[in-house]
């Protein structure tokens, strides 16, 4: 059960980026966490990060976008508190020290980060069955590739405040690990 009086719209406004590898859930487990804000009554976001760096080409040196990622963030942030809005649920992917702090400012406010980890054979049995189901197959590959190098990366970076194994843990039982463990619910 959430704590409503905790997320009043007079409540300090906050921040979860929900980070991970490729395929691990981080944008239906933000879905979810959404959901679950919505139900007790919480003003609340959820963006899903790679929306909002998608453009073609990126620039040079910034192969994943981020500086119109920050951009972004930054103004539909502001939009969304001029709305109400007093939490914050990301779902994107921060490599790094630097790439978290980049987060924080653009936000304008306290930040915590969730990491989800799986076990490897079952984020590359997800990414088959997303590559299935959206018919594309030649970019599963790069994807399974991708997965792997980036856990790697994350387990070095350190950069997720506390960690949910989504491995078997059904989607609202991994909503609500991140809202309890968050110190949200």
């Amino acid at each position: 059960m959430l704590n409503h009086q905790d997320h009043t719209n007079g409540a300090e406004p906050r921040a979860l980026l929900i980070t991970g590898t490729v395929g691990v859930g981080k944008t239906s487990a933000a879905d979810a966490v959404g959901g679950l804000l919505q139900e007790a009554g919480v003003p609340h976001a959820v963006m899903d990060l790679d929306r909002l760096c998608q453009a073609w080409p990126a620039p040079e040196g910034d192969p994943f976008n981020l500086g119109l990622l920050l951009r972004n963030l930054r103004a539909l942030t502001a939009n969304y508190r001029d709305a109400g809005v007093r939490r914050f649920v990301l779902a994107g992917v921060a490599e790094s020290i630097a790439e978290r702090d980049g987060y924080r400012a653009a936000l304008g406010m306290p930040l915590q980060v969730c990491r989800l980890t799986a076990d490897l054979p079952v984020v590359h049995g997800r990414l088959r069955r997303r590559h299935e189901a959206d018919n594309d197959p030649g970019s599963l590959p790069w994807h399974l590739e991708r997965a792997d190098g980036l856990h790697r990366i994350l387990d070095q970076a350190g950069v997720a405040d506390f960690t949910v194994d989504t491995t078997r843990l059904p989607l609202p039982d991994v909503a609500s690990a991140v809202l309890r463990t968050a110190g949200w619910a």
